[in-house]
C-alpha cells in the first residue's frame, strides 16, 4: 500500500520532467518556422513533421544529430540540454532551401 501511495505522488513529478516540446513543419523543402527559440538548460523535444511526398534528414553538426524522415511522417528528435547560443540545422537533401537555427536563451 505504501508503494502504491508513493508511486501516486511521484506522478505529477513525472509529468512536470517532460521536456517542452517544439513544432517544426518541412513544406516546400524548406523549415517553417526557420528560427526557434528555446530555453537554455533544458532538454527539448523537437517534433519534426515532413509534410512533403519526399524523405528529408534533418541534421545539425553543432547539435550533433542527424534524422531520417519519411515523406508525410512525424518523427522526435531530443536535443539539450544547451548551452546559450545559435545552432544551425539543415536538410541535407535540399540543403539550399531547407535551413533553420535554434537558438538557445
Amino acid at each position: 500500500m505504501k508503494r502504491l501511495i508513493l508511486a501516486l505522488l511521484c506522478l505529477p513529478a513525472i509529468a512536470l520532467a517532460a521536456p517542452p516540446e517544439v513544432q517544426l513543419v518541412i513544406k516546400d523543402h524548406r523549415f517553417q518556422p526557420e528560427e526557434v527559440r528555446v530555453p537554455a538548460g533544458q532538454k527539448i523535444k523537437l517534433v519534426i513533421q515532413n509534410q512533403d511526398s519526399t524523405p528529408e534528414e534533418f541534421e545539425s553538426h553543432e547539435l550533433n544529430r542527424e534524422k531520417v524522415i519519411p515523406g508525410g511522417t512525424t518523427a522526435n528528435v531530443f536535443i539539450g540540454p544547451l548551452n546559450p547560443g545559435k545552432y544551425p540545422f539543415f536538410g541535407e537533401f535540399n540543403e539550399k532551401t531547407a535551413r533553420g537555427v535554434v537558438i538557445a536563451e
